[in-house]
């Protein structure tokens, strides 16, 4: 089958894949999934749609659904290549391979694949992968068009973000068009697994980033434009997950929370006007971000924020590409202990531009930090498009024929991990280097119906 060709079929099946199997610390709720379902059962309601999970449903026969349920489009979504750990990658991509060899044998269905996983490396999965198209950046309304031109048979050339084969090379689309205020609506079996194994759900209230860190994609996978949700119905649809299911913690998925307050400012109204009393927690920035707002946001329901803070250095954060300073670290951390927010610092040791003095900065400053837990990344994974792979390439970590979908890291010069480990330990402070094994305290933490990240656990 070459791609980009049409094979018509009588039924109208879509199967839509999460493929993710990467569960650690927990299992992550496929929400790209969920809102590709929800946007198509409401535009495409004579369609019959199935979700297919890798990590719920691995123990069941993938096999036998495809034979018996034949769809007639299947949507794959990679949600990652790999496990971004510079001391134990792991790719997953042998394991898509695999998936799309069992579609091929076992239905007539034409693959479709997506995420942010795909997102990152459209060309290069595209061609390795061999679907029959591709979807980069938000894929609800391109993947709608693509199976009514498929069901219909007209022209799908001029679709945004779709990536398809003609006369022998890849092409793909510009993305012109965005979408807002988007309705999803939760598989029930997938919140019983997620909710039993995971402790929260995902939502997410707005797409597109526009700050500048060096080594982000969230700028490729969504765009720099911020565009959000609808406020009321999301409330809505936390309300109902509260009162339907006993769902109480949310997780919001957005690559920055912080980042359009007037908004941030209405959804928490409307979650307060629900009268539901949830937890949730996001991922946060040191920037934009006061009292009086993180007093709302606490209102509402606020208990678990993770910076993206990166480093305690101010010439790091320079060099990262950060929009805040260690004043700002440490003024916020103060007041997110004041008002009784759990907090967790990410941070990047040894990336671009480390030396022995940003690292002692960085484990000096951490001390002035009160009740918290850090998460050391060691090096930063270089992905395509960002500047980080520039300057990879011009300090010699990466060569120009590398296409990066197999994992290479930007690793500063006479970085120990050991001495890292030593220098943390040094600190007095609680920090959890990724080979360190959560996963059993995680487990028990879930078999008492602990709900949330639980890495609060680790500083109490």
């Amino acid at each position: 089958m070459i791609s980009g060709e049409y094979r018509m079929t009588a039924n109208k099946k879509i199967l839509l894949i999460s493929a993710n199997v990467y569960d650690v610390p927990y299992a992550v709720y496929p929400i790209g999934i969920s809102y590709i379902n929800t946007y198509l059962k409401s535009t495409l309601p004579d369609y019959e749609i199935r979700i297919y999970d890798f990590i719920r449903d691995k123990k069941s026969d993938f096999n036998k659904l495809l034979k018996d349920y034949n769809p007639a489009i299947t949507g794959i979504s990679l949600r990652n290549v790999d496990n971004v750990n510079s001391a134990a990658s792991e790719s997953f991509v042998k394991g898509y391979e695999e998936i799309i060899r069992l579609i091929r044998a076992n239905s007539n269905s034409q693959i479709v694949i997506g995420g942010s996983g795909f997102s990152i490396f459209p060309v290069v999965l595209f061609e390795l992968l061999k679907p029959d198209f591709g979807i980069y950046g938000e894929g609800e309304e391109s993947l709608r068009q693509l199976i009514l031109s498929i069901e219909n048979k007209t022209d799908y050339e001029n679709i945004d973000g779709l990536v398809f084969s003609k006369n022998g090379s890849t092409v793909i689309n510009p993305r012109k068009n965005i979408l807002t205020g988007l309705n999803l609506d939760f598989n029930n079996e997938l919140i019983d697994f997620y909710w039993q194994n995971s402790g929260m759900l995902n939502i997410q209230s707005k797409r597109g980033c526009p700050y500048k860190c060096i080594y982000c994609t969230y700028p490729i996978i969504d765009g720099k434009t911020v565009r959000t949700m609808n406020a009321a119905k999301i409330a809505d649809t936390i309300k109902i997950l509260y009162e339907k299911r006993g769902i109480d913690y949310i997780f919001f998925t957005d690559s920055v929370f912080n980042i359009d307050n007037p908004f941030n400012t209405r959804l928490a109204e409307e979650i307060i006007k629900t009268g539901v009393k949830i937890r949730w927690g996001a991922y946060f920035s040191l920037h934009n971000l006061d009292e009086n707002m993180l007093r709302l946001f606490k209102e509402s329901g606020l208990s678990h924020i993770e910076f993206g803070t990166e480093s305690l250095s101010d010439t790091q954060l320079v060099n990262y590409g950060k929009h805040f300073t260690v004043k700002d670290i440490i003024e916020k951390s103060e007041l997110c202990n004041k008002l009784d927010i759990d907090f967790a610092h990410f941070l990047i040791l040894g990336g671009y531009g480390e030396t022995r003095e940003t690292l002692r900065e960085t484990f000096e400053n951490s001390k002035k930090i009160g009740r918290t837990v850090f998460f050391p990344f060691i090096g930063m994974r270089i992905y395509p498009g960002t500047k980080l792979q520039n300057l990879a390439l011009k300090d010699g970590k990466i060569k120009p024929e590398d296409n990066l979908i197999e994992p290479k890291y930007y690793i500063a010069d006479d970085i120990s991990i050991e001495d890292l480990k030593r220098q943390a330990k040094e600190t007095g402070k609680r920090w959890i280097f990724p080979d360190e094994d959560l996963s059993t305290g995680m487990v028990k933490m879930r078999l008492k119906n602990k709900k949330g990240p639980l890495w609060e656990y680790l500083i109490r």
